[in-house]
């Protein structure tokens, strides 16, 4: 997944002349520590389909399930390219985030194990995973993974000193 560190700008149209850029490792600590994320996919029609889910930052990227016959996995069938945000309601304070990327499914049953470990460890014993035949199982039901490497990802700081950073990968 990501494995280096992304080029980093702040762009001075959407900020404040105090601002700086947001370093990547606080960006990164974001995602991991956030709890929910709305994803955009898009349907075969052309148009977007947008929902939210929970997410595991790991290895450099964002891990999310969703069952195989949902609106988002069949939408990730004929275009992979999704969005993930999360942040704050708020205008004046807190920090957004935006990651752009492609979703790639995960299937090999070790690392499934590992990121069904990490989805307990941050959600609790309610999201707790069987791994088999790469899959997550809860209950009678099966989700698929999908790991979203960022290639750009956007920070929005809010409040004083508004700013906004770009990331890119690769």
């Amino acid at each position: 997944m990501t494995d280096h560190e992304p080029h980093t700008r702040l762009d001075t149209r959407y900020s404040d002349e105090t601002a700086t850029a947001t370093p990547w490792p606080r960006a990164e600590a974001l995602l991991a520590e956030a709890e929910l994320f709305w994803i955009s996919t898009v349907r075969p029609d052309g148009r977007p389909h947008v929902t939210p889910l929970l997410a595991v930052w790991s290895s450099g990227a964002l891990h999310f399930c969703t069952g195989p016959g949902e609106r988002k996995a069949r939408n990730l069938e004929r275009n992979a390219h999704v969005t993930l945000t999360t942040g704050t309601n708020t205008w004046d304070k807190g920090y957004d985030l935006v990651v752009e990327g492609e979703a790639v499914r995960v299937t090999d049953d070790r690392r499934l194990r590992e990121l069904a470990a990490a989805w307990e460890a941050k959600y609790g014993a309610v999201w707790h995973f069987e791994v088999r035949n790469g899959h997550f199982h809860h209950g009678s039901g099966n989700a698929l993974v999908f790991a979203v490497a960022p290639r750009t990802v956007f920070g929005f700081g809010k409040g004083e000193p508004f700013g906004q950073t770009r990331w890119r990968f690769g």
